[in-house]
């Protein structure tokens, strides 16, 4: 099984460690665009690799990409250097989206041709609508945004740490546009199949005041990484790595991931069954009039968003 991983930044290199560390495929090409930095990056880690899984990982060019089940797309300009760490600006990562667009403009004519049966999967930010410009490229790839994935895993850490349990028994959910409009699911959150509602009333809390925490935490946990370390990336590497995974074992996985939703005209992410032919099914959850007002304004940041850059 074999990924591909374009872009040797802070991102990238979090993807081709992830990839390495869980064994995510027998093979990882690196490709960048000074392909001296992407063989510097895979000597470095191929040097640990006789202590775990068994990986070739080497860089490449494009053409090194054939037989690929999937490509993780990860260049363009960063949130630090695009400017998009101002937690009051309601564009958020969006506003990194016509530089980015440009470039994935450029590549994804090159990866197809190599690999024209991979699956997608766009990293860079903002993923959801440079999914939606890959598409655009090339309109018979199957395409896939980590979307809120990653956002999904913050909430659950954050949930997990208030009550005070393993954050992989806690279940929640954020869909919608990996930004500042992605909508939590507060109304189907649950701990050990009980409510969150019922939990916070047993202690006297109220989920007014535990939401608005939560949701500051999860929506900017990106710039507050940043502050302190130049760059978020080994959160998002991780997820790139698993969903990789899910692609190239088929394995069904259920997970807020982002694909294109024809009902509402962008790719976000809602819950997906995800495989090696990318989403197959969307099981679309129960949302109240507040959720799904919420999921209908972020389809509308994007479509906005889009539009800016011809979709």
């Amino acid at each position: 099984m074999k990924i591909g991983i374009i872009g040797t930044g802070t991102v990238g290199c979090a993807c081709a460690m992830a990839t390495v560390i869980r064994g995510s495929a027998s093979e990882v090409i690196l490709v960048n665009r000074t392909r001296k930095t992407a063989e510097a990056v895979a000597t470095d880690i191929r040097y640990g690799v006789p202590l775990g899984h068994k990986v070739d990982i080497r860089d490449g060019d494009y053409s090194d990409l054939a037989g690929a089940g999937v490509v993780l797309i990860t260049i363009g300009v960063n949130e630090k250097t695009g400017g998009a760490t101002d937690r009051s600006d309601p564009q958020g990562r969006l506003k990194l989206l016509d530089k980015n667009a440009d470039v994935y403009r450029d590549v994804v004519p090159k990866i197809v041709k190599a690999a024209p049966d991979a699956v997608l999967v766009a990293v860079s930010d903002p993923p959801d609508p440079l999914a939606d410009v890959a598409r655009q490229v090339s309109p018979t790839s199957v395409v896939l945004s980590t979307g809120t994935y990653l956002d999904s895993q913050r909430f659950k850490v954050h949930l997990g740490k208030h009550f005070g349990v393993d954050p992989v028994h806690v279940e929640a959910q954020v869909i919608g546009d990996h930004g500042t409009a992605q909508v939590f699911l507060w109304s189907s959150a649950r701990i050990g199949g009980v409510p969150l509602a019922d939990l916070l009333k047993r202690r006297g809390e109220k989920l007014a005041d535990l939401r608005e925490e939560i949701e500051k935490q999860v929506r900017y946990a990106n710039i507050t990484i940043i502050e302190g370390h130049d760059a978020s990336q080994y959160g998002i590497g991780i997820v790139s790595a698993r969903i990789a995974e899910m692609v190239l074992t088929d394995e069904r996985a259920v997970v807020p991931i982002g694909s294109f939703h024809r009902e509402f005209g962008v790719t976000f992410s809602l819950p997906s069954v995800v495989g090696r032919k990318g989403v197959t099914e969307v099981f679309k959850p129960d949302l109240s009039d507040e959720e799904r007002a919420g999921l209908d304004k972020s389809a509308k940041l994007l479509k906005d968003a889009l539009a800016r850059v011809g979709i």
